[in-house]
Order: C-alpha cells, then sequence, then structure tokens
C-alpha cells in the first residue's frame, strides 16, 4: 500500500528538483562563428530590470588585434574596446526566447533585431536579423561551465 502523502511528497521534490535543474540563458558562453567554424570569444548574458543583455568578456580569437575596438560602431559605441561592449541590448522574456532587443556585429557595427532561445541546456540558438527572422544568420553558442 502507497501512502499518499509519502507518494506526494516524492512526485513534489522530483519536480522541484526538475525545475532547479532547468537552464537558462544567463551565464557565460563561448561564441562560434557561424562561417568560420571557429571559436571567437566568450559572451556574459546577464539581466538588468528584467531585460536581458550581453557582453564581451574575454576574447578567445588568436586572430585578432590586441585590444580591438569597435571602430565600425556608431554612436555611444564608437571607438569602445570590444572587451567588456555590452553588444546585446534589451531583450524580453517571451515564452521559451528571448526576443525584442538588438545585437550590435562588432565588425561592422550594425545593429540588427535578435531574438536567443535555448536549443539544449548548454547549447544557445543566437539570431541575428533584419525585418523578418528569415533574413538573418544564426549562430549557435555553448555554455562553459564554472
Amino acid at each position: 500500500m502507497i501512502y499518499p502523502k509519502l507518494f506526494l511528497s516524492t512526485l513534489i521534490l522530483l519536480v522541484m528538483g526538475v525545475s532547479v535543474n532547468a537552464q537558462d540563458v544567463f551565464g557565460k558562453w563561448k561564441t562560434v562563428d557561424d562561417i568560420t567554424g571557429e571559436v571567437k570569444s566568450i559572451v556574459e548574458i546577464y539581466e538588468v530590470k528584467g531585460k536581458v543583455y550581453g557582453k564581451v568578456s574575454e576574447i578567445l580569437d588568436p586572430k585578432a588585434p590586441k585590444n580591438p575596438t569597435c571602430d565600425e560602431c556608431t554612436g555611444k559605441d564608437k571607438g569602445k574596446p570590444i572587451l567588456g561592449l555590452e553588444f546585446i541590448k534589451g531583450l524580453e522574456k517571451d515564452g521559451d526566447e528571448y526576443s525584442g532587443g538588438k545585437i550590435l556585429d562588432p565588425e561592422n557595427g550594425k545593429l540588427y533585431k535578435c531574438y536567443i532561445t535555448l536549443e539544449e541546456d548548454d547549447k544557445l540558438k543566437v539570431r541575428g536579423y533584419i525585418g523578418f527572422a528569415l533574413l538573418g544568420r544564426t549562430q549557435y553558442w555553448y555554455r562553459v561551465n564554472p
């Protein structure tokens, strides 16, 4: 005979364990160029006042110049060091994805619409696009485990 209280307690603990293990987009991610397949940087994704942002926390590309700056950027980002540059700006949670913000490509200085979503616990889909989400580029980034 199964005791109802014991069964219910076990079920609640099991559900809580699954919820605690569920991953989100926050943390550090290794970026991989969608064209070359090369690892480029480590990006930190974080939340400020309910919106999601991302900044470059480490440059891994051995071909990158020492202390590169965003020379092609406009406005307040022009000439800023790429290391520490906030290039994902103002995404908001919408179901399983984060969207409604912008992503900056430091190589050409252009801002694109953006959405990000977890493909797997340790794999992040990052899509930058103009106009329609069909017209753009997708990269997959991989979680950096501490």
